[in-house]
């Protein structure tokens, strides 16, 4: 069971969907979306997306949306293919050193950036070097880097220039790495966007505006980012005729439209202009026996994380604890979520990633770390008051505005207030690029937040709450789950069952620290038209690969 739905993951190829245009400030448009897969004579497919896109730069992008869209119009050192395995991008091969600390890969002498000039080395070694400047202020530079890249740590924290990162040009075609310790995983962290070459010239030319709009965006993917701004509420993504693989890409157009209302998808649906839509708990009920209704899990893990930094009550571990026991999880994703979700106890999720000996998956070896449990929740809240010298507490729980997490919080939210005598929890509704700033500068108390794997390695999950990392932002922080998670990467990097057995250590520690509260592991409860085709779901890090995209003959 466990294989076989991480297979399914990697072979679904239904995710996509032909959006009518729900812009109330033109009929034309949707007359022209209602036509079918056809623009005059092009191919085109219509979609929907839940929220703005948050960035557009691979050294600043840090959530789902704005990787799906960088990795449709870029390309790094290897792609993820049709089975989720890196297979050639601007790379054609690489070779290892005996001690798998030296990379060095050959790239294609035929692939160009959207204005023509040719993809380099140097590209990559300039990317790569802002991802870990800290004047650039990434997030996933530092994360993805930090203890892979030699330097890169060094370089990340200032005490070392950024042209002391563990990369170089050996002529234009020759990229060379020079890793801090061997990486298990560090051939599929190519394919990630965080690793996607950049134009010098041409970023440096754009300065602030760049990745702000179409204009300052420069593709060297299968697809250009078309009619975009940073504010967009729809935009296209347009065959690249000078993708060295273009041959493969047989949509000249994907259009996307910001649609945060289920109901109204569902009305585009069943009136045939989308071929794709998300359903709400209460629409489920109603299309769950409708021919194109799909159940598709994901490896996305929702959590309630708790800045110990703002409030003296979420410094309190008790506190924390008693907050993370206090919602019934198996009511919320039966009956609020309704859509196949799972119930989550731990991090890691289910049916990611086997043990390296016995090849059981590591979630049910790990087990259930927190569960819902209101007796003991009650008993860790009054210790927890007591401690602080209260008998009430008010925080604020910071959230997405769409539809689906609304329903949530306001769940979630009910449970608290009324399982924890004295706790008043008040809502902040935010999009989803707001809530992400606000997380980056520790400016909330309770966040509604979840993260989705970016490889195929249990690191993704655990490095999250390490000290330094720069996606912790709730001040937690315990040396001995660093240790436990840094040897991973270093001293044990070699020897798989020493390193899962850190991170089963890890992962209780995490928990005994009540650092968070694992809320639930995601699924998709959809209506997807079975004309599409070509459109995969990935298991770790863009969502969706476009590039195979195509319409089934009727």
């Amino acid at each position: 069971m466990k294989q076989k739905l991480w297979t399914l993951l990697l072979v679904l190829g239904l995710f996509l969907s032909v959006l009518a245009a729900c812009n109330n400030n033109s009929n034309k448009d949707t007359e022209k979306e209602t036509e079918g897969s056809t623009e005059e004579g092009e191919k085109v497919l219509n979609f929907t997306n839940p929220e703005t896109i948050p960035s557009m730069d691979p050294s600043l992008a840090t959530d789902e949306s704005s990787f799906i869209y960088l990795a449709a119009t870029m390309e790094g050192l290897y792609r993820l293919d049709e089975e989720a395995k890196p297979a050639p991008g601007i790379a054609t091969e690489h070779k290892v050193s005996e001690d798998g600390l030296t990379w060095t890969f050959t790239l294609r002498e035929d692939a160009v950036w959207q204005n023509g000039e040719p993809v380099t080395a140097n590209d990559f070694v300039y990317a790569w070097q802002r991802a870990v400047n800290p004047d650039t202020g990434s997030e996933y530079g530092p994360y993805m880097m930090n203890g892979v890249i030699k330097n890169a740590e060094a370089v990340s924290s200032g005490e070392m220039a950024p042209e002391e990162l563990g990369v170089k040009a050996d002529g234009d075609y020759t990229f060379v790495v020079e890793l801090e310790n061997p990486t298990p995983y560090f051939e599929s962290l190519t394919t990630f966007g965080t690793f996607f070459p950049l134009n010098q010239k041409f970023v440096e030319e754009q300065g602030d505006k760049f990745a702000t709009s179409s204009e300052t965006l420069l593709a060297n993917g299968p697809y250009t980012m078309g009619e975009w701004e940073s504010t967009s509420s729809s935009w296209d993504l347009v065959k690249n005729k000078d993708y060295w693989d273009d041959d493969v890409v047989k949509m000249d157009k994907l259009t996307f439209e910001v649609i945060k209302d289920p109901q109204t998808a569902v009305n585009l649906y069943t009136s045939g202009a989308v071929d794709r839509v998300t359903l709400t708990s209460d629409l489920v009920d109603q299309y769950k026996s409708h021919e194109d209704y799909t159940v598709t899990a994901d490896t996305f893990v929702y959590f309630i994380k708790f800045n110990q930094e703002t409030t003296e009550a979420l410094a309190n571990k008790n506190i924390r604890a008693a907050i993370s026991r206090a919602y019934d999880k198996q009511a919320l994703v039966d009956e609020i979520l309704n859509n196949g979700s799972l119930v989550a106890n731990g991090l890691v999720p289910a049916d990611f990633t086997p043990m390296p000996e016995s090849g059981d998956d590591f979630r049910e070896v790990s087990g259930d770390l927190v569960t819902y449990d209101l007796e003991k929740a009650k008993e860790l809240w009054q210790k927890g008051l007591e401690e602080i010298g209260k008998d009430s507490i008010e925080l604020e729980l910071l959230t997405d505005d769409d539809a689906t997490t609304k329903t949530m919080v306001q769940y979630i939210a009910n449970q608290l207030s009324t399982n924890l005598e004295g706790l008043t929890i008040n809502l902040k509704q935010v999009p989803k690029e707001q809530r992400l700033d606000l997380d980056t500068n520790m400016n909330y108390e309770l966040q509604i937040s979840r993260w989705g794997p970016d490889f195929l390695d249990p690191f993704t999950f655990m490095n999250l709450w390490t000290t330094d990392s720069g996606n912790n932002a709730m001040g937690y922080s315990n040396p001995e789950y660093d240790k436990l998670v840094q040897e991973t990467a270093t001293t044990l990097s070699q020897d798989n069952p020493a390193r899962y057995d850190n991170f089963l250590r890890a992962e209780k520690m995490l928990f005994e620290d009540a650092a968070i509260a694992p809320i639930f592991q995601s699924s998709r409860a959809q209506l997807v038209s079975p004309k599409i085709k070509g459109v995969y779901v990935n298991p770790f890090g863009a969502t969706f690969e476009y590039k195979y995209a195509d319409v089934a003959s009727e």
